[in-house]
């Protein structure tokens, strides 16, 4: 068993003890900028000082804003998607479009924020040229709220609604052809084809996507960052920005240790969640 040492070792380093340091300053008075003082046992007071931190909820319940905003389109057009990928033909061209969908996958949060400062610049953005030629006025997308707010919800749209169309065609592709061919003889409705018969098979990638995404979501923070830096005002101060500015601008490491096992909690919990409402076994 010893050729499993360095992938533990890699997972501890990694994983287990940034998650063990975190959870033991969450519970000391831990500021940088008072290290003479040093850091304190204090307990559960800096969850008390989370849980009753108004601008932390305000930025929790926009962040779930934001995934209820993005899921619901990335699902629909992930579904159209591997609906016309699943399409027997034209081999060549499915393939060349598979291939296409992992680059927005393959590109760094980073370089998604930049491109979307890009795309949504005020003076020579895309987002505006095309506004333009449809007879629209230029718009300044990042510095109002409610454009700056749909400018990181298109950028994460465009990023991972092709993961979502990868996950249902992989569920797509585990439907027997005979039990597909023989649906398409009873019935000439793609709507009864897909509920009675491709949904069982997409209900487990489903629930992982809704998983790995809520967990993302709940996290995201480069791509909003290099965008609005979290505005303007608080537009765009999603809870992963908001962690960011209290340990690493106000340096109240122990507040915002609190606040990262807080939202640890509340994935655990939340993927327990989507498991049990929508995760189903496929009859054999």
């Amino acid at each position: 068993m010893w050729f499993l040492a360095p992938a533990v070792l890699t997972l501890f380093a990694i994983g287990i003890y940034p998650t063990l340091f975190a959870l033991v300053t969450s519970m000391r008075k831990y500021n940088l900028t008072r290290a003479r003082d040093g850091f304190p046992f204090i307990g559960l007071e800096n969850y008390h000082t989370v849980l009753t931190d108004s601008t932390f909820w305000q930025t929790l319940w926009r962040t779930a804003r934001f995934f209820m905003t993005v899921m619901p389109v990335e699902i629909a057009l992930g579904v159209v998607i591997a609906l016309l990928l699943h399409k027997p033909g034209l081999s060549f061209i499915r393939s060349l479009v598979r291939v296409s969908l992992v680059v927005p996958l393959a590109t760094t949060y980073a370089v998604v924020g930049l491109i979307g400062r890009l795309i949504f610049n005020r003076d020579f953005g895309v987002a505006n040229q095309f506004g333009n030629w449809l007879g629209f006025e230029s718009l300044d997308w990042l510095g109002n709220q409610a454009g700056a707010f749909a400018a990181i919800a298109m950028m994460d749209i465009w990023q991972w609604t092709p993961f979502c169309a990868l996950i249902f065609l992989a569920g797509l592709s585990m439907v027997p052809n005979e039990v597909e061919e023989a649906a398409r003889l009873e019935t000439s409705s793609y709507f009864a084809l897909l509920r009675h018969v491709q949904l069982p098979y997409l209900l487990p990638g489903f629930t992982a996507m809704l998983i790995l995404r809520s967990a993302d979501v709940l996290k995201l923070f480069d791509m909003v960052f290099t965008m609005t830096r979290g505005g303007p005002g608080a537009a765009t101060d999603l809870v992963s920005v908001y962690i960011q500015r209290v340990g690493f601008r106000i340096f109240d490491m122990g507040v915002a240790s609190a606040q990262a096992i807080l939202l640890l909690i509340l994935t655990i919990f939340i993927s327990r969640l989507f498991i049990t409402l929508f995760y189903r076994e496929i009859d054999a």
